[in-house]
């Protein structure tokens, strides 16, 4: 592949998921919109929520089952529309059914782009999918910091939540201008589309399935708490949008210069480091009062900042007969769980709501046990590879002696 197609395949890679970020941001900034226009509880939005993540890991494994077969190039036409269309309906939405639909179709679209982007991505830089793959998810929290300065903007003149989600069809057609200029085999492999048995078969090791576990706690730990931050915080007097911002432009810096950082540690050792860091940013949060919330939310910015794109590059490089399948299986699990959650999350706030108390530290102390739990996962594999190395290094020393 010559180095025009590699850079035009990377940026048009780069700007769908900036949308797919801008998505997510901007539906987080508009629940109160939504509460109040709409007339809908928490626990309702936590159900619109939950069909982006429910259309998201439907696309990733249909996407990564057919990824050979389909290209990156069509998957990413199919996440387009997808996108066009989902947008169109939330900014026409006129109650919660009509919302359902319009999420759903924007996280099926979320997920193509994960499905057609991460492969590609491994493709057009075999010798260095790690830290590929952390600088094209730099632009996740990018799009984030964009979508939050686009809804704290546009709230300050005043102009409504409707007009806040057509404006992201304009950055959905630069990507749709770029799908145009790309090859239709951009990104294809010799790997025959129809024989999987290698794939499934790497799929059920014991290393891929605790991937997949550790893979529903490091997106719920990341997603669910960005997801929620305007209804979390909504009475603490912080602007939540301001520190949704903050903590995605620390993670977009920090996944840029990835690179060192996992060559140095290694990939668990950075994903335990992050755990670390998750978990005291979310109990700072909960004790933090005025502007110390906004220093718990950079603690926990570098925290989540790895999780996402190292977990992918962790698979790709430890288990790459997984193949496309593999990537989408991952994203699919994440996307599940937080699926799962957001109704979850959104009836607890709800709950703390109507009973008078205080729904923040009380949600935060929810969110920190997701990160406790990766700690000890990654510690036990850090710890056993740790012993492992160093028995294996005094039996070479006997060896020698």
């Amino acid at each position: 592949m010559n180095l025009h197609i590699q850079r035009l395949a990377f940026i048009a890679s780069c700007v769908a998921l900036t949308v797919t970020a801008m998505t997510f941001a901007v539906r987080a900034g508009i629940l109160s919109n939504l509460n109040e226009t709409l007339q809908l509880s928490d626990g309702q939005l936590g159900w619109v929520n939950a069909t982006a993540f429910f259309g998201f890991p439907l696309a990733t494994i249909v996407g990564g089952a057919f990824y050979e077969k389909l290209g990156a190039r069509r998957l990413l036409i199919i996440a387009f529309f997808g996108h066009v269309v989902g947008l169109l309906l939330t900014a026409t939405a006129t109650g919660f059914l009509s919302l359902l639909l319009a999420t759903f179709l924007i996280g099926l679209a979320n997920g193509a782009v994960e499905a057609g982007c991460n492969p590609l991505i491994t493709s057009l830089f075999p010798s260095n999918k790690t830290t590929m793959l952390n600088r094209f998810h730099v632009w996740f929290p990018a799009g984030i910091v964009v979508g939050s300065l686009l809804c704290l903007s546009m709230e300050e003149l005043s102009i409504g939540w409707r007009t806040q989600v057509a404006l992201l069809l304009v950055p959905t057609s630069i990507y749709g201008i770029f799908l145009v200029l790309l090859p239709k085999n951009v990104g294809k492999t010799s790997e025959q589309p129809l024989h999987h048995a290698s794939a499934y078969r790497a799929m059920l090791s014991p290393m891929y399935l605790f991937a997949l576990l550790c893979m529903t706690l490091t997106a719920s730990t990341e997603l669910l708490t960005q997801q929620w931050i305007e209804r979390i915080l909504t009475d603490t007097g912080a602007s939540a949008m301001a520190i949704l911002a903050l903590i995605t432009g620390t993670m977009a810096v920090g996944r840029y210069f990835a690179g060192p950082l996992v060559k140095t540690l290694n990939p668990i050792g950075v994903l335990l480091l992050s755990a670390c860091f998750a978990y005291m940013g979310l109990t700072f949060m909960r004790f933090a009062d005025g502007s110390q919330v906004y220093y718990a939310a950079i603690i926990f910015a570098l925290g989540v900042t790895y999780f996402w794109p190292t977990m992918l590059g962790f698979v790709a490089e430890t288990l790459p007969s997984t193949r496309a399948l593999g990537l989408g299986g991952m994203g699919a699990a994440g996307m599940l769980a937080v699926g799962i959650w957001n109704p979850i999350i959104g009836a607890f706030i709800e709950a703390k709501n109507k009973s008078s108390s205080s729904s923040v530290a009380e949600t935060l102390e929810v969110l920190s046990y997701f990160p406790l739990c990766l700690i000890v996962a990654f510690g036990g594999v850090f710890l056993i590879r740790f012993v492992v190395s160093k028995r294996a290094t005094q039996k070479e020393v006997i060896n020698d002696a």
